[in-house]
């Protein structure tokens, strides 16, 4: 699929992987629209790939539809790519039998939200616009790929939202695949793997810390850099024949439970 003089949106798209899918996006030709809360970076990031930044909280239809509507407003929406969200480290019950030092219900929920279904809102509110689009030359309108976690398979201690969440981005792949095939619009999902994003800054020791992660994938031992996922996202929006597939870009970890 071309992407030049087309736009794409990216949420989660001002820092670590989105930032890393948007640049790779803008080099392919395609205006993109950052869609992410962090104004600064995203604001940052726009001018410096000549794109357009939305704030976007991925659990307001409103602030999606505004987004996805900007897009439309520039050029064909062709590409769109599901890279925001939240993670957790609870663990399901404490240590005291009590009920309030269980998971709480509404952290859960809250991860649930941003994680799935902010994912399933964007990609209904994006397909819909991709559906007007003429389609090229092998019937398609658009691509979405949609960001899960070796999490859905390998979920860790605490991880109990976090891996439902993204177990259920798999999950939606093939009958959203199946679902928007009739209006020439593909769906994949990426599962990345321990990915070298800011989100390991705020740890004492972050080199440290990154290093000792690494050590625990197949190979190459170490975290895997965002252009590398990104390049994977890239070939799942543009190469043809890929669809309702959930793909693995984690150096062939499998986690451990803790």
């Amino acid at each position: 699929m071309e992407l030049t003089n087309t736009t794409a949106i990216v949420t989660g798209g001002a820092s670590g992987i989105g930032a890393a899918c948007v640049r790779q996006l803008a080099e392919r030709g395609a205006t993109v629209i950052i869609a992410d809360l962090q104004a600064d970076k995203g604001e940052a990031l726009a001018e410096e790939v000549k794109g357009v930044f939305a704030q976007v909280d991925v659990t307001r239809t409103e602030q999606i539809t505004a987004a996805v509507e900007q897009a439309a407003s520039l050029a064909p929406l062709k590409a769109a790519v599901n890279s925001a969200g939240i993670g957790s480290a609870i663990r399901t019950i404490g240590r005291d039998g009590q009920i309030e030092s269980a998971f709480p219900i509404d952290g859960f929920r809250k991860v649930i939200d941003i994680n799935l279904i902010g994912t399933f809102d964007v990609v209904r509110q994006a397909a819909t616009v991709m559906s007007r689009n003429e389609p090229d030359a092998n019937g398609q309108r658009g691509a979405i790929v949609n960001l899960a976690s070796v999490a859905a398979f390998d979920g860790q201690i605490g991880q109990a939202a976090y891996s439902a969440s993204k177990g259920g981005i798999v999950g939606l792949t093939l009958p959203l695949a199946r679902d928007l095939s009739a209006a020439g619009i593909r769906v994949n999902t990426v599962a990345p793997g321990l990915i070298d994003t800011p989100i390991y800054e705020f740890v004492p020791d972050p080199e440290e810390f990154k290093a000792n992660l690494g050590k625990n994938v197949l190979f190459p031992k170490r975290l895997g850099a965002p252009a590398e996922l990104a390049s994977m996202v890239l070939e799942l929006l543009t190469n043809d024949y890929m669809n309702g597939e959930t793909v693995r870009v984690d150096g062939g970890i499998r986690m451990p439970p803790k």
